[in-house]
Protein backbone atom coordinates (compact mmCIF):
# COMPACT_ATOMS: atom_id res chain seq x y z
CA UNK A 1 0.00 0.00 0.00
CA UNK A 2 1.59 3.26 -0.63
CA UNK A 3 1.81 5.85 1.71
CA UNK A 4 0.95 9.50 1.08
CA UNK A 5 2.33 12.46 3.53
CA UNK A 6 -0.45 14.00 3.49
CA UNK A 7 -2.76 11.48 4.57
CA UNK A 8 -1.53 12.11 7.74
CA UNK A 9 -2.62 16.07 7.86
CA UNK A 10 -5.82 15.73 6.29
CA UNK A 11 -8.95 15.30 8.56
CA UNK A 12 -10.08 11.85 7.73
CA UNK A 13 -13.88 11.03 6.90
CA UNK A 14 -15.24 7.87 7.33
CA UNK A 15 -19.14 5.88 6.30
CA UNK A 16 -20.17 3.22 9.08
CA UNK A 17 -23.30 1.36 7.97
CA UNK A 18 -24.78 -0.75 10.44
CA UNK A 19 -28.11 -3.21 9.91
CA UNK A 20 -31.14 -1.27 11.81
CA UNK A 21 -30.94 1.31 14.88
CA UNK A 22 -34.05 -0.87 17.18
CA UNK A 23 -30.76 -3.05 18.59
CA UNK A 24 -28.90 -2.57 22.01
CA UNK A 25 -25.75 -4.02 20.41
CA UNK A 26 -26.46 -1.72 16.75
CA UNK A 27 -26.90 1.32 19.31
CA UNK A 28 -23.74 0.81 20.90
CA UNK A 29 -21.64 0.59 17.46
CA UNK A 30 -22.90 3.78 16.63
CA UNK A 31 -21.97 5.01 19.99
CA UNK A 32 -18.87 4.10 19.92
CA UNK A 33 -17.81 5.18 16.24
CA UNK A 34 -19.19 8.42 17.33
CA UNK A 35 -16.73 8.36 20.52
CA UNK A 36 -13.61 6.78 18.24
CA UNK A 37 -14.62 9.98 15.60
CA UNK A 38 -14.11 12.72 18.34
CA UNK A 39 -11.28 10.82 19.60
CA UNK A 40 -9.00 10.48 16.37
CA UNK A 41 -9.99 13.65 14.89
CA UNK A 42 -12.08 12.40 12.31
CA UNK A 43 -15.96 12.72 10.64
CA UNK A 44 -17.78 10.18 10.88
CA UNK A 45 -21.60 9.42 9.40
CA UNK A 46 -23.71 6.80 10.20
CA UNK A 47 -26.38 5.29 8.34
CA UNK A 48 -28.47 2.39 8.81
CA UNK A 49 -30.42 -0.34 6.74
CA UNK A 50 -33.85 -0.97 8.78
CA UNK A 51 -32.55 -4.38 8.09
CA UNK A 52 -32.49 -4.66 4.25
CA UNK A 53 -29.69 -6.10 2.34
CA UNK A 54 -30.92 -4.15 -0.87
CA UNK A 55 -31.38 -0.59 1.01
CA UNK A 56 -28.37 -1.14 2.50
CA UNK A 57 -26.07 -1.63 -0.85
CA UNK A 58 -28.01 0.98 -2.15
CA UNK A 59 -27.11 3.04 -0.01
CA UNK A 60 -23.47 2.51 -0.16
CA UNK A 61 -23.01 2.67 -4.25
CA UNK A 62 -24.53 6.47 -3.19
CA UNK A 63 -21.79 6.99 -1.60
CA UNK A 64 -18.95 5.55 -3.42
CA UNK A 65 -20.28 7.04 -6.69
CA UNK A 66 -20.94 10.26 -5.87
CA UNK A 67 -19.24 13.56 -6.12
CA UNK A 68 -15.65 13.14 -5.32
CA UNK A 69 -15.21 15.77 -2.81
CA UNK A 70 -17.79 13.69 -1.05
CA UNK A 71 -16.88 10.54 -0.83
CA UNK A 72 -15.52 9.00 2.54
CA UNK A 73 -12.00 7.91 2.68
CA UNK A 74 -13.17 4.72 4.26
CA UNK A 75 -16.61 2.54 5.10
CA UNK A 76 -16.89 0.42 7.82
CA UNK A 77 -20.32 -1.86 7.13
CA UNK A 78 -22.09 -4.67 9.51
CA UNK A 79 -24.33 -6.59 6.78
CA UNK A 80 -27.92 -6.79 6.89
CA UNK A 81 -28.04 -9.66 5.36
CA UNK A 82 -26.63 -12.72 3.99
CA UNK A 83 -23.58 -10.94 1.84
CA UNK A 84 -20.67 -8.79 2.01
CA UNK A 85 -21.80 -7.35 -1.18
CA UNK A 86 -18.72 -8.15 -3.17
CA UNK A 87 -19.21 -5.84 -6.27
CA UNK A 88 -19.68 -2.92 -3.83
CA UNK A 89 -16.83 -3.74 -2.16
CA UNK A 90 -14.68 -4.12 -5.56
CA UNK A 91 -16.25 -0.28 -6.48
CA UNK A 92 -14.88 1.11 -3.10
CA UNK A 93 -11.58 -0.52 -3.21
CA UNK A 94 -11.56 0.80 -6.70
CA UNK A 95 -12.02 4.27 -5.86
CA UNK A 96 -9.09 3.89 -3.27
CA UNK A 97 -11.56 3.66 -0.34
CA UNK A 98 -10.75 1.50 2.80
CA UNK A 99 -13.59 -1.33 3.23
CA UNK A 100 -13.81 -2.94 6.81
CA UNK A 101 -16.85 -5.64 7.02
CA UNK A 102 -17.97 -6.23 10.68
CA UNK A 103 -19.09 -9.42 12.37
CA UNK A 104 -19.33 -11.12 8.96
CA UNK A 105 -17.31 -13.68 6.78
CA UNK A 106 -16.78 -12.38 3.77
CA UNK A 107 -14.53 -14.63 1.47
CA UNK A 108 -13.72 -11.97 -0.90
CA UNK A 109 -11.32 -9.65 0.99
CA UNK A 110 -8.27 -11.51 0.13
CA UNK A 111 -8.39 -11.10 -3.76
CA UNK A 112 -9.10 -7.29 -3.16
CA UNK A 113 -6.32 -7.10 -1.07
CA UNK A 114 -4.13 -8.76 -3.59
CA UNK A 115 -5.83 -5.90 -6.56
CA UNK A 116 -6.05 -2.96 -4.70
CA UNK A 117 -4.00 -0.77 -2.72
CA UNK A 118 -6.69 0.32 0.12
CA UNK A 119 -6.94 -0.89 3.68
CA UNK A 120 -9.44 -3.92 3.16
CA UNK A 121 -10.06 -6.24 6.15
CA UNK A 122 -12.46 -7.63 8.57
CA UNK A 123 -12.93 -7.51 12.33
CA UNK A 124 -15.73 -9.56 14.20
CA UNK A 125 -16.79 -11.65 17.80
CA UNK A 126 -15.83 -15.28 17.69
CA UNK A 127 -19.27 -16.26 17.02
CA UNK A 128 -18.66 -20.17 17.28
CA UNK A 129 -17.34 -19.13 20.60
CA UNK A 130 -20.38 -17.09 21.67
CA UNK A 131 -22.39 -20.34 20.73
CA UNK A 132 -20.07 -22.21 22.69
CA UNK A 133 -20.01 -20.40 25.90
CA UNK A 134 -24.34 -20.11 25.27
CA UNK A 135 -24.05 -24.14 25.51
CA UNK A 136 -22.19 -24.14 28.72
CA UNK A 137 -24.79 -21.77 30.13
CA UNK A 138 -27.11 -24.06 29.40
CA UNK A 139 -25.41 -27.27 30.99
CA UNK A 140 -25.09 -24.63 33.80
CA UNK A 141 -28.46 -23.71 34.54
CA UNK A 142 -29.81 -26.86 33.46
CA UNK A 143 -27.75 -29.42 35.32
CA UNK A 144 -30.48 -32.28 35.38
CA UNK A 145 -31.26 -31.17 31.42
CA UNK A 146 -34.24 -29.69 29.57
CA UNK A 147 -35.38 -28.14 26.91
CA UNK A 148 -34.17 -24.41 25.21
CA UNK A 149 -36.47 -22.54 23.65
CA UNK A 150 -33.67 -21.31 21.22
CA UNK A 151 -34.47 -17.77 19.34
CA UNK A 152 -31.74 -17.34 16.28
CA UNK A 153 -30.90 -14.86 14.38
CA UNK A 154 -32.19 -14.41 10.90
CA UNK A 155 -31.34 -17.48 8.22
CA UNK A 156 -28.85 -15.73 6.01
CA UNK A 157 -26.81 -14.27 8.49
CA UNK A 158 -23.39 -16.24 9.23
CA UNK A 159 -23.20 -15.01 12.43
CA UNK A 160 -26.67 -16.83 13.29
CA UNK A 161 -25.65 -20.46 12.13
CA UNK A 162 -22.17 -19.67 13.54
CA UNK A 163 -22.97 -19.38 17.13
CA UNK A 164 -25.91 -22.47 16.69
CA UNK A 165 -22.97 -24.45 15.39
CA UNK A 166 -20.94 -23.33 18.63
CA UNK A 167 -24.03 -23.93 21.18
CA UNK A 168 -25.06 -27.55 19.60
CA UNK A 169 -21.40 -27.89 19.84
CA UNK A 170 -21.29 -27.77 23.91
CA UNK A 171 -24.30 -28.43 25.02
CA UNK A 172 -24.95 -31.58 27.28
CA UNK A 173 -26.96 -34.49 25.27
CA UNK A 174 -29.61 -33.99 27.85
CA UNK A 175 -30.67 -31.02 27.10
CA UNK A 176 -33.10 -30.48 23.62
CA UNK A 177 -33.41 -27.28 21.72
CA UNK A 178 -36.58 -26.31 19.98
CA UNK A 179 -35.75 -23.33 17.76
CA UNK A 180 -37.74 -19.77 16.61
CA UNK A 181 -36.10 -17.67 14.29
CA UNK A 182 -36.18 -13.60 14.39
CA UNK A 183 -34.43 -10.79 13.41
CA UNK A 184 -32.10 -9.19 15.97
CA UNK A 185 -34.56 -6.65 17.67
CA UNK A 186 -37.40 -7.24 20.41
CA UNK A 187 -40.15 -6.68 18.31
CA UNK A 188 -39.33 -9.09 16.15
CA UNK A 189 -38.77 -11.73 18.21
CA UNK A 190 -42.07 -10.60 20.62
CA UNK A 191 -43.98 -11.71 17.23
CA UNK A 192 -41.97 -14.90 16.70
CA UNK A 193 -42.96 -16.39 20.20
CA UNK A 194 -46.47 -14.76 20.33
CA UNK A 195 -47.34 -16.75 17.28
CA UNK A 196 -45.46 -19.56 19.08
CA UNK A 197 -47.21 -19.35 21.87
CA UNK A 198 -51.01 -19.34 20.16
CA UNK A 199 -50.03 -23.21 18.75
CA UNK A 200 -51.20 -26.31 20.76
CA UNK A 201 -47.88 -27.75 20.48
CA UNK A 202 -46.33 -24.88 22.78
CA UNK A 203 -48.62 -25.71 25.26
CA UNK A 204 -47.87 -29.05 25.87
CA UNK A 205 -43.96 -28.28 25.94
CA UNK A 206 -41.97 -28.06 28.87
CA UNK A 207 -39.96 -25.13 28.21
CA UNK A 208 -36.80 -24.92 31.21
CA UNK A 209 -34.95 -21.89 29.60
CA UNK A 210 -35.09 -19.53 26.87
CA UNK A 211 -31.70 -18.76 25.52
CA UNK A 212 -31.88 -15.91 22.47
CA UNK A 213 -28.96 -15.07 20.54
CA UNK A 214 -28.98 -11.56 21.14
CA UNK A 215 -30.21 -9.92 24.67
CA UNK A 216 -32.96 -8.15 22.54
CA UNK A 217 -34.62 -11.03 21.11
CA UNK A 218 -34.92 -12.23 24.90
CA UNK A 219 -36.85 -9.35 25.77
CA UNK A 220 -38.83 -9.86 22.83
CA UNK A 221 -40.01 -13.63 24.50
CA UNK A 222 -40.15 -11.83 27.76
CA UNK A 223 -42.61 -9.30 26.47
CA UNK A 224 -44.22 -12.09 24.53
CA UNK A 225 -44.75 -14.55 27.78
CA UNK A 226 -45.84 -11.26 30.31
CA UNK A 227 -49.11 -10.92 27.30
CA UNK A 228 -50.22 -14.41 28.17
CA UNK A 229 -53.67 -14.88 29.53
CA UNK A 230 -53.67 -14.46 33.62
CA UNK A 231 -54.21 -18.77 33.74
CA UNK A 232 -51.50 -19.55 31.99
CA UNK A 233 -49.13 -16.40 32.39
CA UNK A 234 -47.45 -17.54 35.79
CA UNK A 235 -46.13 -20.70 34.08
CA UNK A 236 -44.22 -18.82 31.36
CA UNK A 237 -43.22 -15.42 33.14
CA UNK A 238 -40.95 -17.67 35.96
CA UNK A 239 -38.47 -19.45 33.12
CA UNK A 240 -35.05 -17.74 33.17
CA UNK A 241 -34.15 -16.26 29.74
CA UNK A 242 -30.63 -15.87 28.71
CA UNK A 243 -29.66 -13.71 25.73
CA UNK A 244 -25.78 -11.48 24.12
CA UNK A 245 -24.21 -8.90 23.59
CA UNK A 246 -23.89 -8.06 27.30
CA UNK A 247 -24.03 -4.57 26.92
CA UNK A 248 -23.62 -2.38 30.04
CA UNK A 249 -26.66 -0.30 30.28
CA UNK A 250 -29.17 -3.75 29.17
CA UNK A 251 -27.74 -6.75 29.01
CA UNK A 252 -25.46 -6.64 31.99
CA UNK A 253 -27.62 -4.18 33.65
CA UNK A 254 -30.28 -6.94 33.27
CA UNK A 255 -28.37 -9.65 34.64
CA UNK A 256 -28.05 -7.75 37.76
CA UNK A 257 -31.84 -6.98 38.34
CA UNK A 258 -32.67 -10.71 37.63
CA UNK A 259 -34.13 -10.03 34.40
CA UNK A 260 -31.53 -12.35 32.80
CA UNK A 261 -30.18 -15.46 34.33
CA UNK A 262 -27.02 -14.81 32.26
CA UNK A 263 -25.62 -12.99 29.11
CA UNK A 264 -22.47 -12.95 26.26
CA UNK A 265 -20.54 -9.60 26.68
CA UNK A 266 -19.81 -9.11 22.68
CA UNK A 267 -17.25 -6.27 22.39
CA UNK A 268 -18.68 -3.49 20.06
CA UNK A 269 -16.04 -3.30 16.97
CA UNK A 270 -17.04 0.12 14.79
CA UNK A 271 -14.74 2.14 16.85
CA UNK A 272 -11.82 -0.49 16.57
CA UNK A 273 -12.31 -0.49 12.53
CA UNK A 274 -12.12 2.89 12.66
CA UNK A 275 -9.18 2.76 14.84
CA UNK A 276 -7.28 0.26 12.54
CA UNK A 277 -8.94 2.07 9.36
CA UNK A 278 -7.09 5.52 10.81
CA UNK A 279 -3.79 3.90 11.27
CA UNK A 280 -3.72 1.80 7.99
CA UNK A 281 -4.43 5.23 6.24
CA UNK A 282 -1.89 7.32 7.58
CA UNK A 283 0.76 4.66 7.93
CA UNK A 284 0.63 3.01 3.97
CA UNK A 285 0.66 -0.45 6.31
CA UNK A 286 -2.06 -3.19 5.40
CA UNK A 287 -4.03 -4.74 8.75
CA UNK A 288 -4.61 -8.08 9.36
CA UNK A 289 -6.70 -9.61 6.83
CA UNK A 290 -9.21 -11.01 10.03
CA UNK A 291 -8.90 -9.93 13.63
CA UNK A 292 -11.21 -11.37 15.88
CA UNK A 293 -12.19 -10.42 19.40
CA UNK A 294 -12.96 -12.87 22.56
CA UNK A 295 -16.90 -12.80 24.23
CA UNK A 296 -17.15 -13.12 27.93
CA UNK A 297 -19.48 -14.79 29.86
CA UNK A 298 -21.69 -12.72 32.37
CA UNK A 299 -21.19 -14.18 35.11
CA UNK A 300 -19.05 -16.23 34.62
CA UNK A 301 -19.11 -20.11 34.34
CA UNK A 302 -18.40 -20.93 37.52
CA UNK A 303 -20.69 -18.40 39.05
CA UNK A 304 -23.85 -19.60 37.37
CA UNK A 305 -22.90 -23.41 38.63
CA UNK A 306 -22.48 -22.27 42.07
CA UNK A 307 -25.74 -20.34 41.70
CA UNK A 308 -27.50 -22.94 39.92
CA UNK A 309 -26.47 -25.37 43.02
CA UNK A 310 -27.30 -22.95 45.56
CA UNK A 311 -30.88 -22.50 44.30
CA UNK A 312 -31.19 -26.52 43.72
CA UNK A 313 -30.26 -26.75 47.88
CA UNK A 314 -32.77 -23.92 48.88
CA UNK A 315 -35.77 -25.50 47.22
CA UNK A 316 -34.79 -28.98 48.20
CA UNK A 317 -34.43 -27.23 52.21
CA UNK A 318 -38.12 -26.27 51.38
CA UNK A 319 -39.64 -29.48 49.93
CA UNK A 320 -37.96 -31.24 53.13
CA UNK A 321 -39.05 -28.56 55.72
CA UNK A 322 -35.83 -27.40 56.63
Amino acid sequence: MNYHPDTAMKKLNFLVSLTNNDNDYQLEQAAAAQKAARRLGMEVSVIHANNDAVTQSQQLLQYIQGQATMRPDGIVFEPAGGTGFPQVARAAAAAGMGWVVLNHDAEYLQQLRLKYQAPIFSISSDHEQVGEIQGKQFAALLPRGGTVLYIEGPNNSSATHQRSAGMNRTKPANIDIKTLRANWTEESSHRAVSSWLRLRTSQETRIDLVGAQDDSMAAGARKAFSEMPESQRERWVKIPLTGCDGLPKTGQAWVRNGLLAATIYIRPNADLALEMLTKAIQSGVQPPEHTMTEPQSMPSLDAIVARTAKSGDEKLQLSVGV
